[in-house]
Formats: structure tokens, C-alpha cells, sequence
């Protein structure tokens, strides 16, 4: 399953409310991630609305994984497949500087965890922190941005790529 499944697939994108579980969701799945491949990282972060507290969300966690290059990316891949990590090689041949692999529950029917394979301190790396960090520092805008993606939701219920296009102009605003 590593070229057949459709990353931004139809499965229904639905807003939870925030839950105190998705930090710890995280720090077992950082965790896992560094006890199998320990070396690889050179940091490992919660991002995206799961990583802000009190945010409705996707109840999906967004990770990013710091490495030193794609070729380190590339290398330690097929051990992430063993985890349990899907790896889209159809959609990530159209990304650049970056790696994009999911979990999904063990129903194989919802996602749990993405996680994005970036360089280290490179323009998505600040780019994806700076931006949970804004929201972070301002309930206000977090709100906003909440009641974006609900609107979005409802609009792009099966459509997760239009749901991600229709968020960029409010994040680049901010960025």
C-alpha cells in the first residue's frame, strides 16, 4: 500500500472538539518514531491544530520530523513503513524538499497521524512551527481560524484538497 492510496483521499474531513489526549497522542507517537530511528531526527515537533490547545481539529496528528537532508528522508522511509506508515509515492513525486507519510487506525479506516519529513530549520520547517505558534500566542485569531476550517469543513466535507487549498490564504496572511 504505498503508491495506491490517495493521500488526499475521500475519507470525510470532520472537526472534533480540542482534546487533551492529542500532546500525549504525540509525545508516544515522538517517542516511537525516536526509539526506531533515534539518529535519523534531529528534531521532532507537534504541529498543526492538534498542537494548539483548546483548537477544534481534525483528529489527526500533524508531526513534523527535522532531518538533515531529503536523502535522509528517503533512507529511513521503508523503516517507517514498518511502523505502520503509509507512504504515497505518487504524491510525494510532486513534493519538493519534503516527505509526507500517514497512520491510520487499525481499522485502516481513519488516519491518526501524519507526518511530514522536512529539512531542519528550512523555509517549511519555520514556516509550519512559526504558524502553530501564532496561534498559540492568540486566541483570537486561533478562533478565527477555527471557524475557517468548520465553514471548510461543511463546504469540502469529501474534498481534502479542496479543504487544504482553501486554508492557504488565510495562513499565508499570517505568515
Amino acid at each position: 500500500m504505498t503508491g495506491d492510496l490517495n493521500p488526499l483521499g475521500s475519507d470525510e474531513i470532520i472537526i472534533v472538539p480540542y482534546s487533551n489526549n492529542w500532546p500525549i497522542l504525540f509525545e508516544m507517537e515522538k517517542k516511537r518514531l525516536l526509539d526506531a530511528e533515534k539518529n535519523a531526527f534531529i528534531s521532532i515537533e507537534h504541529f498543526g491544530s492538534t498542537a494548539v490547545p483548546g483548537m477544534a481539529a481534525k483528529p489527526v496528528i500533524d508531526i513534523a520530523g527535522g532531518m538533515h537532508s531529503m536523502k535522509d528522508a528517503d533512507s529511513i522511509i521503508p523503516k517507517l513503513q514498518e511502523l505502520g506508515y503509509l507512504f504515497p509515492a505518487e504524491f510525494n513525486a510532486t513534493l519538493i524538499n519534503k516527505r509526507w507519510l500517514m497512520r491510520l487506525d487499525e481499522d485502516k479506516k481513519h488516519r491518526t497521524h501524519h507526518l511530514h519529513l522536512m529539512i531542519h530549520n528550512g523555509d517549511d520547517w519555520k514556516n509550519r512551527l512559526a504558524f502553530r505558534d501564532t496561534l498559540r500566542a492568540s486566541p483570537e485569531t486561533a478562533k478565527e481560524y477555527e471557524n475557517l476550517k468548520r465553514d471548510l469543513a461543511n463546504r469540502f466535507r469529501n474534498d481534502r484538497e479542496g479543504y487544504s487549498n482553501a486554508k492557504k490564504e488565510f495562513i499565508a496572511r499570517l505568515g
